[in-house]
């Protein structure tokens, strides 16, 4: 495909991707005017690059013209949680939602891969509306806390530097990271309740100043 072809074929993506972000925001506002705590801290997306694509695509033996179904990650969000627990809340109220259909799910969190790597995975289809007609395309929404997005944003830097083939010794304490960062999440889910009155208190003093 040529640039003009790429940019079509991607057009649905990023319409995907950008009306999720809305939408999944919108829950943290919801809960925010309630003055409850959100199990959303923040959203963000992406659209996978053309090379990015390519890249996969000859790794996992996809043929171009299979992408479309085979490729679930084309169009990718990430919904960060405060603590662990939030995470099930959030996978539950994707679940729930009537605009898009969940066609898998992961769980690297109970079930961490050997890197030490933990999110939970959700693809979903997603209908997006344009001039030619209804189109879905795949999402992958990945539910994650923030210590486990610092982990897994150093560990994805480091295979990219070592295209893939990271040293056994860093591969040893990037395990050893992961589950340290997993020991701060059960740490900070001991004092949940702590936490979040603590965010109670600093925002009415924000707001009354």
């Amino acid at each position: 495909m040529n640039y003009k072809e790429w940019e079509q074929f991607l057009a649905p993506y990023k319409q995907a991707v950008e009306e999720l972000k809305v939408k999944l925001k919108g829950i943290r506002s919801q809960f925010e005017l309630r003055g409850e705590h959100s199990p959303i801290e923040f959203v963000t997306g992406r659209v996978k690059p053309v090379p990015s694509i390519l890249d996969k695509a000859k790794r996992k033996q996809i043929p171009l013209d299979k992408i479309e179904e085979e490729m679930q990650d084309i169009a990718g969000l990430r919904m960060m949680c405060q603590f662990v627990g939030d995470i099930q809340l959030v996978v539950q109220m994707l679940r729930d939602r009537h605009d898009l259909e969940i066609v898998e799910e992961r769980d690297y969190i109970t079930r961490n891969k050997e890197s030490g790597y933990r999110s939970y995975h959700v693809v979903a289809r997603y209908p997006v509306q344009s001039f030619e007609g209804l189109k879905k395309v795949l999402v992958e929404i990945q539910i994650r806390t923030l210590a486990m997005n610092f982990w897994a944003t150093i560990e994805h830097s480091l295979n990219y530097k070592y295209s893939g083939n990271i040293p056994e010794q860093i591969k040893i304490r990037l395990q050893r990271a992961a589950e340290a960062a997993y020991r701060l999440d059960e740490e900070m889910s001991q004092i949940r309740g702590e936490i979040q009155e603590a965010h109670a208190i600093f925002s009415r003093k924000t707001e009354t100043t």
